[in-house]
């Protein structure tokens, strides 16, 4: 068995021969006045104690178990454990809100990049929609037509049931007059639009493009979505390839199926031939 085994067992007893007999036969004092230790000497010896009666009772563990003595880490190791623990869970947590801080960051980033994105796309097809506005003429004064259009009578279902029936009964110039008695009377009615429409409709049929061009313009201002809508863009451009604008009346073409992306196929055709007139790049 190696030597070095008994040096603990073998110094711990020298200590404890030599000094538990020298303190338990020291003499205390009487009085207070005879006492030759000071409060820092009797501290002292007090420690001195404690460390005995630690050996001592390392010594006989070994003597009764015959196992290796472990030594227990003093109370500030133990704190300090502790301390170091709870510093490295401050540290995770710090990291874990770094990520979320870091994760709410680029989502506000992506977040204003799309709105930007949105707001130019916007600001595009509002300047498109002006530029079609600038290209036809300005829409002409309702006395222009055939004859000064007649006040529609009764309420507006009714003058406008009525501006219908003239045109699907082939009264074009009828038709005319009531739709733009219509339009003048009721400029702010729900049925306005689709009126300015039909309008369209009949100045067409009589070769005044121009005056037509601005009742379909004006017609699918906020491009509606209504079943004339996409019928009106496809006549607006043929009515700018009647008067020698085909690159307008192909920026028009352009919008059909981007706002009217399920147009009847009769309607789709018909833009394909007026783009095909108008010689839009493909």
């Amino acid at each position: 068995m190696p030597r070095s085994r008994f040096v603990l067992p073998l110094l711990a007893f020298a200590v404890l021969s030599t000094t538990a007999p020298a303190i338990a036969q020291t003499p205390l004092p009487a009085t207070p006045e005879a006492d030759p230790l000071d409060a820092r000497d009797a501290k002292r010896v007090e420690r001195m104690e404690k460390v005995v009666r630690e050996l001592r009772g390392i010594v006989f563990q070994m003597r009764d178990t015959g196992k290796p003595v472990v030594v227990q880490p003093a109370d500030t190791d133990a704190r300090m454990e502790e301390l170091s623990s709870r510093i490295a869970d401050l540290e995770q947590t710090l990291r874990r809100l770094n990520g979320s801080l870091e994760t709410a960051t680029f989502e506000l980033e992506q977040s204003k990049r799309e709105n930007a994105t949105l707001k130019t796309q916007v600001q595009g097809l509002s300047d498109k929609l002006t530029a079609l506005e600038q290209a036809a003429p300005p829409a002409a004064p309702a006395d222009t037509a055939a004859g000064a259009p007649a006040a529609p009578t009764g309420n507006p279902t009714e003058a406008f049931a009525k501006a219908r029936q003239l045109m699907l009964a082939g009264d074009y110039d009828g038709a005319e007059q009531a739709f733009a008695g219509f339009v003048e009377a009721y400029p702010e009615h729900q049925r306005t639009p689709e009126a300015r429409y039909w309008w369209g409709k009949t100045l067409s049929v009589r070769g005044a493009h121009a005056d037509a061009a601005s009742a379909y313009l004006t017609s699918v201002k906020g491009w509606p979505q209504t079943s004339w809508a996409p019928d009106a863009v496809v006549e607006l451009a043929r009515s700018l390839v009647a008067l020698k604008k085909p690159q307008d009346a192909c920026r028009t073409l352009a919008e059909l199926p981007k706002r009217y992306p399920k147009a009847p196929a009769n309607i789709t055709s018909r833009a394909a031939s007026t783009r095909t007139q108008a010689k839009c790049a493909a």
